[in-house]
């Protein structure tokens, strides 16, 4: 009985074994018909059946034109912009209580504006720092100044002294033309690995990241793979024209999984002129802070709108104040905590509905500036009116 099992299956191995000796001979066969060119065929292994065709389906004229063409233009791009993304480094003092002044380096992007030896990266990548280098794509290494920075757009402008000839400046796009799906490149440092080229599409448009004490509004998404030290590099069109500049990812890991984000070109248009300028961005200021209604609390309540901001202070003096907008006039508790009503309720802001603080401050910060006069549309008291507010500049700090 038992050698009946042995036979059994050793004839099955050898079946087993025949089929892989003949798959395995009509893959090499196949191979070798790829690989000679007509006339020098291989004859298929004994054996085999010879099915598979000998000759690659060719890939259409048009197809491939258009595929170099694609090609072509991401070159064209390398090889503009690369010289003018820089690699900068970053060298902080930290106190440790047992191991006293302990250096720590940072690395991270940016790229030449201008050929006055000005550079802009974003701030998370210089903040903090005592040492400041930029290394050039010519290898030159410089000691960079920091002009200016602005923590709530992420952005910084640095200055190096170099001759203006090593200097090349990008060109600048304008990211209120962007279309979902359109190619973008990014080039950077990403792991201290300079210039590296990435390259991908616009994901969405007009995201909000939450950071930790803001909204950071108007974002690009984008699927280029973007990683630490690849912060403060270009994002570019096919044109090789910066449309934003690289700035988060979100990953579990760390690492990227194709979601990036990138500062709109408009906003450092904006920003950076003023950096250069005073050292600083004037943000506008209402001068006043809200709570956000929903439907629950408006039925709670008895608010006469289901959306909108209900006015809870107003600081005296404040742009809001001389408009004439008027904060909460009597607190409620709760076992939710204290509720503030009795004020004005915000419900647009020229013509534009806000149901949240987030659409109110980034509508502020993209879309005005300091000295310019937005209309409040509120409600006081049930009845409609409008207030016509002159922004000032928000504080510091």
């Amino acid at each position: 009985m038992r050698r009946a099992i042995w036979l059994i299956l050793a004839g099955i191995l050898l079946v087993v074994g025949g089929c892989a000796v003949t798959t395995a001979g009509a893959l090499l066969w196949a191979r070798s018909a790829l690989i000679h060119p007509p006339g020098e065929r291989a004859s298929p292994p004994p054996g085999s059946s010879p099915t598979l065709s000998s000759t690659p389906t060719p890939i259409p004229p048009g197809v491939l034109s258009e595929a170099r063409a694609l090609e072509a233009a991401f070159i064209s791009v390398y090889q503009r912009v690369s010289p003018s993304v820089v690699h900068i480094t970053t060298r902080a003092t930290a106190f440790d209580l047992f191991r006293g002044p302990v250096y720590q380096e940072g690395t991270g992007s940016g790229f030449v504006w201008d050929t006055e030896g000005h550079i802009v990266t974003n701030n998370h990548v210089v903040e903090g720092a005592d040492q400041i280098e930029v290394i050039l794509a010519d290898g030159t290494t410089a000691s960079a100044a920091l002009v200016g920075a602005d923590a709530y757009n992420d952005l910084a402008v640095l200055r190096i002294r170099v001759p203006r000839e090593k200097l090349i400046p990008v060109a600048l796009g304008d990211s209120s033309q962007l279309q979902v799906g359109q190619w973008v490149i990014a080039i950077g440092n990403p792991f201290g690995l300079d210039r590296t080229m990435t390259v991908g599409v616009i994901s969405a448009l007009g995201r909000t990241l939450e950071l930790s004490d803001r909204p950071l509004g108007e974002v690009i998404q984008t699927d280029a793979a973007i990683n630490p030290g690849n912060s403060g590099g270009p994002l570019l069109d096919l044109d090789g024209r910066v449309i934003g500049i690289n700035t988060a990812i979100r990953s579990p890991s760390g690492g990227s999984i194709g979601i990036g984000f990138a500062i709109p070109v408009n906003t450092i248009k904006r920003v950076v002129p003023e950096l250069i300028a005073r050292g600083r961005y004037p943000h506008p200021w209402l001068g006043a802070s809200f709570f956000e209604i929903t439907p629950a609390f408006a039925q709670a309540f008895h608010l006469p709108v289901d959306h909108g901001l209900l006015t809870v202070q107003v600081v005296p003096g404040s742009p809001a104040d001389q408009a004439g907008l008027r904060g909460a006039s009597q607190r409620v508790r709760t076992r939710f905590g204290d509720v503030f009503l009795g004020g004005d309720i915000l419900t647009a802001i020229d013509d534009r509905p806000v149901r949240r603080v987030d659409e109110l401050v980034i509508y502020l910060e993209n879309y005005k500036r300091v000295g310019e006069t937005v209309t409040l549309s509120i409600l006081r008291d049930g009845r409609p009116m409008t207030l016509r507010v002159t922004l000032g500049e928000r504080p510091s700090g």
